[in-house]
């Protein structure tokens, strides 16, 4: 038995804050956020809309699609480090909202890297018997925990949700191989105290060079080459490590998801964000071979190899 994705879903804040906004605030400018980063405008949740609202949207799109009810849901995780509270979880949250009464909850803490995190602990479930469907969440308020005095990291982050559902998926399909790993040593270049601090020198380095190897790793775990690869979805942190990732795999640039011009930096909701549009977009079909990969604090990474469909 394979694991795989059978119904997708999303969430965006309706209020955008473009690079020109953040020009009239802080000491920056359009030009210099576009080269550095490809980030051109970037979505901001409202007081009023939590970390948990976010989610249930996304998961209500999800499960709808993926032709199940919320009492089919045996287990959901959401990924996130900009949880409502520290507890309940925003997984037990969106338990209540959904009505999934007979799904255990649990939320996962890897930053950037959380959905990869959680797709692969739901494979375990999943193709170990124990559970049939489970609703894996990557979400985050970035704005709430985000100095925007601070021109480093204030033009990066962004608010949003991506939602799928993971079940059995026939022969052939689904989940080829995941890829994880942690250098607790680097967790000072990227951490969060009132707000996000990042040393971004340190943490390009270690992004350029990681996305590329998990990547290539996660291929020969599947038994794939760089040539079998149909798209790549990569965290959308910052288009030149996005580009360097798509260059290590030798992909032309319409095989790469690029959507951190309008969302920015959405840590844990980045990857489902972006699968999302491809899906809608027509750009992903049956049989293809998909890597998604990505990496953040901690320091944490996370890369998955599967064959689209159902």
């Amino acid at each position: 038995m394979k694991a795989g994705i059978l119904g997708i879903g999303r969430y965006v804040p309706e209020k955008i804050v473009t690079n020109h906004d953040l020009e009239k605030v802080i000491d920056t400018s359009d030009e210099w956020i576009r080269t550095r980063t490809g980030i051109e405008e970037r979505r901001i949740a409202s007081d009023d809309i939590n970390t948990s609202d976010m989610a249930f949207h996304a998961s209500i799109e999800a499960i709808e699609k993926a032709g199940i009810k919320p009492e089919d849901i045996d287990l959901i995780l959401v990924a996130t480090v900009t949880p409502d509270r520290p507890f309940p979880s925003v997984s037990c949250m969106i338990q209540e909202k959904l009505g999934a009464s007979k799904a255990a909850a649990m939320d996962i803490s890897a930053a950037c890297a959380g959905f990869m995190y959680g797709i692969a602990t739901a494979k375990q479930f999943i193709e170990s018997g124990s559970y049939k469907n489970v609703l894996v969440v990557g979400v985050e308020k970035l704005s709430k925990v985000t100095d925007w005095e601070d021109r480093n990291t204030a033009v990066l982050f962004g608010d949003g949700a991506g939602a799928v559902i993971l079940g059995p998926v026939s022969d052939g399909k689904g989940i080829l191989a995941f890829e994880l790993g942690a250098d607790g040593t680097g967790g000072k270049h990227l951490y969060q105290d009132e707000y996000i601090i990042m040393n971004g020198r340190e943490v390009f380095k270690f992004a350029v060079r990681q996305m590329g190897e998990s990547s290539i790793r996660v291929l020969e775990k599947a038994g794939l080459s760089k040539e079998d690869v149909d798209f790549l979805i990569p965290h959308q942190a910052n288009i030149r490590i996005m580009e360097a990732a798509r260059q290590r795999l030798d992909l032309p640039e319409e095989k790469m998801s690029k959507t951190v011009h309008k969302y920015g930096n959405t840590s844990a909701a980045s990857i489902p964000l972006s699968l999302y549009e491809e899906v809608e977009a027509g750009k992903i079909n049956d049989n293809d071979v998909i890597v998604m990969v990505g990496f953040g604090g901690g320091l944490t990474w996370g890369a998955i190899a599967l064959r689209w469909g159902k």
